[in-house]
């Protein structure tokens, strides 16, 4: 428990004091203890720069469609591998579906890439036999998103049916058994037995999710983002880099990322509340 204690303390509470620079005009020359203070001016200039209205729009959509779509993905794969009665299939599929998680975006962004070009790409290609012309997806601001999000899905989808196939081997046999002999099929067993008792586990995740709900996946945007683009993908995170690293406006964006910060608590108690209010477990 102490290394878990120390590596929280030390790489998540302490840097919270940083912080501080928002309410800074930061200067690396003066640190933290010589810059000057300037109250929530940085906050004023975030709310009226009309470019932060557009990033925190795209942050919000993008991870609107990745909740809608990719939450119920890793529970829906789950419940068929726990369908599955032959071992060995079982485990090839699981661990063809784990892969994808230990590939870093870059080399997806790679993959993407070619399966995707409109010249030489097996997406288009396929198009193309059927008709269709050719559609440069990593450069169309309306198939943008949609290959972000499918492809978050393909990646992560195995790694987080983890959890609900351990909660699915915890489910009593005997429940299954009862319900055989009472006459319910694989259907009515998925719907009275199986759901119910993933419910608890399917509320705590999804509370936590509500919490990086505007963590929508720095390094996948940044690796297939580009100028074509920039209108539907630009989100709060490649925002604070652009702005913060490449132009030094350090103090704006902390006032940035304190702003998203705030809002992913605020979601997060609601959640809890929420679940609470429904009579479902809860983070406290």
């Amino acid at each position: 428990m102490l290394p878990g204690l120390a590596y929280f303390i030390i790489f998540k509470y302490v840097p919270m004091g940083g912080i501080i620079v928002a309410f800074q005009d930061f200067s690396a020359f003066a640190g933290i203890r010589g810059s000057e203070w300037v109250g929530l001016t940085h906050f004023k200039n975030m709310f009226t720069d009309s470019e932060f209205y557009t990033v925190f729009k795209n942050t919000l959509l993008i991870s609107l469609y990745k909740l809608i779509w990719g939450f119920p993905g890793p529970i829906i794969l789950a419940l068929m591998l726990n369908e599955v009665r032959h071992m060995l299939y079982k485990r090839g599929v699981q661990t063809l579906v784990y892969l994808p998680h230990f590939l870093s975006w870059v080399i997806i962004g790679g993959i993407l890439v070619n399966v995707l070009s409109p010249a030489t790409g097996i997406v288009n290609q396929l198009l193309g036999m059927i008709g269709l012309e050719p559609i440069f997806f990593l450069g169309s601001q309306e198939w943008f998103r949609t290959v972000l999000v499918v492809s978050d899905i393909w990646k992560e989808a195995g790694w987080g049916a983890i959890i609900y196939l351990a909660a699915l081997a915890s489910i009593d046999p005997q429940i299954y058994e009862a319900a055989v002999v009472d006459g319910a099929s694989k259907w009515k067993q998925l719907i009275h037995v199986t759901l119910p008792s993933l419910i608890g586990t399917i509320v705590i995740l999804f509370v936590l999710r509500l919490g990086s709900v505007l963590d929508v996946g720095f390094e996948q945007i940044f690796v297939l983002y580009n100028p074509l683009v920039y209108n539907v993908a630009d989100v709060i995170e490649t925002y604070v880099y652009r702005t913060g690293i490449t132009q030094g406006q350090f103090s704006f964006t902390t006032a940035v990322g304190l702003f998203k910060s705030v809002i992913s608590l605020i979601l997060v108690v609601l959640a809890n509340k929420a679940a609470r209010k429904l009579g479902q477990d809860s983070l406290w």
